[in-house]
């Protein structure tokens, strides 16, 4: 263990087109500010920097906040470059900003801050290791949590327009958004399309996209039969209500099969980890890459203490005289935090 008299502290502000690194000494003096780039090519300037204070026989040790974002370039080179690099959770440098008797708030104040953290919890904040697997793993989750929020809200949406146009909708198909449903929808909008269609001629429809999965002509006599009770449906401006479902329909199933597709890289990518999430309760391919994801590599925590703290779900003990209490942690990372807590709740509707 290194003497920290013998190490300076690197506290990094990190933005999208520059960032803010300030050294400081092992008494929080402020040793240097330096501004520089966010591109690899200005790295070499910071390290020029530091080690003009090096030179002294001080050890530098890196902190950095968002190593999954606007600072993973840089937590690449640093990394690379064999500089010891720890990751600094944003909550507990926010929380050392405004516990300041006058709150600031600029890049060089919120880099210093980054440092004080460093220094106090150097041991317990975990190393950065920014492995490409994992960066790539975390990429895909995050892209297909995106598209499957996108998703949701175009199927309330439908559900929206087909309780206009399809008021007894929902007894027509298990699910709306099914291959079969989805069809319907965009071959017939609204009641207008089916003028004149008789229960063989929609059965025959139905039993081209089922695979035979249904009981065909009983539910396309379902279907007509709900219709006629529904009654007349139609609106002023009807073919743009329509192009709205039909377009809804088209965005439906571009996004599954968007999602499809990453849950098939997200699986070929977890298998080169090796590791076996998925035999555990409650927990799928895509709950195992979140974690993937937001934990990376799991060796980096030398405890399992360490990754509770991490993750926010170690309690805080609280305690005066002969009282003591242990209250729920707001720090943390709260969304490895919300991930534990799903998997808790799956656990507990099982047993």
């Amino acid at each position: 263990m290194i003497e920290p008299q013998k190490l300076i502290y690197v506290g990094v502000d990190l933005r999208k087109e520059h960032h803010t690194a300030v050294i400081i000494d092992c008494w929080n003096i402020k040793l240097r500010e330096i501004k520089f780039d966010n591109k690899p090519s200005a790295f070499p300037q910071l390290i020029k920097e530091v080690k003009k204070h090096v030179k002294r026989k001080l050890t530098p040790v890196f902190g950095l906040e968002d190593v999954g974002g606007y600072g993973r370039a840089l937590a690449v080179y640093l990394t690379e470059n064999k500089f010891w690099t720890k990751e600094v959770n944003p909550k507990l440098s926010n929380t050392r900003r405004k516990s300041h008797v006058t709150v600031q708030k600029s890049d060089s104040w919120d880099a210093e801050c980054v440092a004080r953290v460093l220094k106090d919890e150097l041991n317990n904040l975990p190393d950065t290791k920014p492995i490409d697997l994992f960066y790539a793993i975390g990429q895909l989750a995050t892209q297909r949590k995106s598209m499957a929020n996108l998703l949701s809200g175009m199927g309330k949406r439908l559900h929206q327009k087909l309780g206009y146009n399809y008021p007894s909708y929902k007894k027509f198909f298990s699910e709306i958004d099914g291959k079969t449903a989805l069809a319907f929808w965009h071959r017939f909008p609204s009641p207008k399309h089916l003028e004149g269609i008789q229960a063989d001629n929609l059965a025959q429809f139905l039993r081209l996209l089922s695979n035979n999965g249904l009981s065909i002509k009983k539910k396309a006599e379902l279907i007509l039969s709900l219709i006629a009770v529904d009654g007349d449906t139609s609106r002023d401006f009807q073919d743009e209500h329509d192009f709205i479902v039909i377009s809804l329909v088209r965005s439906i199933r571009f996004h599954q099969h968007e999602i499809a597709k990453s849950e098939k890289k997200i699986a070929v990518l977890m298998q080169e980890l090796g590791l076996q999430l998925e035999t555990m309760t409650g927990i799928d391919l895509v709950t195992a890459a979140e974690l993937v994801a937001e934990i990376g590599d799991i060796h980096r925590f030398s405890s399992a203490d360490k990754l509770a703290r991490f993750a926010g779900i170690a309690p805080v003990a609280v305690g005066s005289g002969n009282k003591h209490r242990n209250y729920k942690s707001k720090q943390g990372n709260r969304e490895l935090h919300d991930i534990i807590k799903g998997l808790a709740i799956r656990q507990i509707a099982v047993t």
